[in-house]
């Protein structure tokens, strides 16, 4: 038997590893780079921020082209001029910059609402629009629609109305000593399809055109949108910033399992709940604003996750994954058909329903999800 000699263990000892340790100051996790700074340091993952900027400079590429498509295709140029006020065009600024502004909006809102309840719920199948909470908001609207209580203004209030109340059914009776993932995800199936069912038979309710309307708008739609629906989207997410900065950070605390979380001393309850506020009001308010563009916050986060491969639900990433759906989804509603524009939830829907048999069937399999 060759034994190592002594030799050899002594050159081992005198690795700069060995003989020169890293510092607790300077040390971090692999694949994280540590930014420090006289006030403050934090670590940032080295593939998070890539991925991140790809997806960043995608939605950017995305917005651009959503301004150019159209009945008359426009030059990225010319565009570009129109946005920086070089030149003026009533299509780029009264038609589509609105509209894909709107869907921007729509998109960064889904994204992060389905991060924070994904989170929350500890479950890939837990989104706004799978537990409810944008079928509330949707019933709310169709509810106000038919008895006449719609309107620029009243449609967000309407619809915030609606997913809260769906919300905060679903963790009610959720609730049993704790927040137990499964039965909340599959409480919030059933509230959506009950709620679902309220919406339809609002619709009976209602005369033919304005059925037919509320129908179009059910589906997920941004043909027809302006600043009368961005605007109150922009100042809910600008008024929801902090919050939303506390979320990326508390996110991290609602992955710890119960004992751990009362072993550290930490308020997982009351973090829980915050998530899902927050989580709430976005859904809801983008609803409103374009009605339930289904999966979109079921499917980003995920993605997000996988392109990143970080244990939590990346937020940043999923807002702009989110955007770059819709974005590129309302293109490709514009485009598919010469004759009409189909409402850019049924494309969501058309990538999102395949999209969920497949985590169902990993899941089956046993399979990460």
């Amino acid at each position: 038997m060759n034994r190592p000699s002594n030799h050899s263990n002594l050159s081992n000892l005198s690795h700069p590893s060995l003989t020169n340790p890293p510092s607790r100051a300077n040390y971090h996790p692999y694949g994280h780079v540590l930014v420090r700074r006289p006030s403050f340091s934090f670590l940032l993952h080295r593939r998070s921020v890539v991925v991140t900027t790809v997806v960043a400079v995608l939605l950017a590429a995305g917005f651009l082209l959503s301004l150019c498509v159209g009945e008359r295709f426009i030059l990225p140029g010319d565009v570009l001029a129109v946005l920086v006020g070089a030149d003026d065009s009533f299509v780029v600024e009264t038609l589509r910059l609105p509209r894909t502004t709107v869907g921007l909006l729509v998109g960064l809102s889904f994204g992060i609402a389905g991060a924070l309840i994904q989170t929350v719920a500890r479950n890939p199948l837990a989104s706004p629009d799978v537990i409810g909470v944008s079928h509330g908001a949707a019933a709310a609207v169709v509810f106000g629609l038919v008895f006449g209580y719609g309107g620029p203004t009243a449609t967000p209030l309407t619809a915030v109305a609606g997913g809260t109340i769906a919300a905060f059914l679903v963790y009610v009776l959720a609730w049993r000593r704790g927040l137990n993932a499964q039965r909340f995800v599959l409480i919030g199936v059933g509230v959506s399809v009950a709620l679902y069912s309220v919406t339809n038979l609002l619709l009976t309710k209602a005369d033919i055109a304005l059925a037919q309307q509320a129908k179009v708008w059910m589906s997920g739609s941004l043909n027809g949108r302006g600043w009368s629906q961005g605007e109150p989207l922009f100042w809910v997410l600008l008024a929801l910033t902090p919050a939303i900065v506390w979320a990326a950070r508390a996110s991290r605390s609602a992955g710890f399992d119960d004992d751990t979380a009362i072993a550290l001393g930490i308020r997982l309850g009351r973090i829980r709940l915050g998530l899902v506020v927050v989580g709430v009001l976005l859904a809801s308010v983008a609803t409103g604003a374009a009605g339930p563009v289904d999966f979109v916050a079921l499917v980003a986060p995920q993605v997000a996750r996988r392109l990143t491969r970080t244990p939590q639900v990346p937020l940043v990433c999923s807002a702009l994954l989110g955007a770059l759906i819709v974005v590129i989804a309302d293109i490709g509603a514009r485009m598919l058909i010469s004759d009409a524009e189909l409402p850019v939830g049924v494309l969501t829907a058309a990538v999102g329903g395949p999209y969920l048999l497949w985590m169902l069937t990993r899941s089956r399999s046993g399979g990460a999800s």
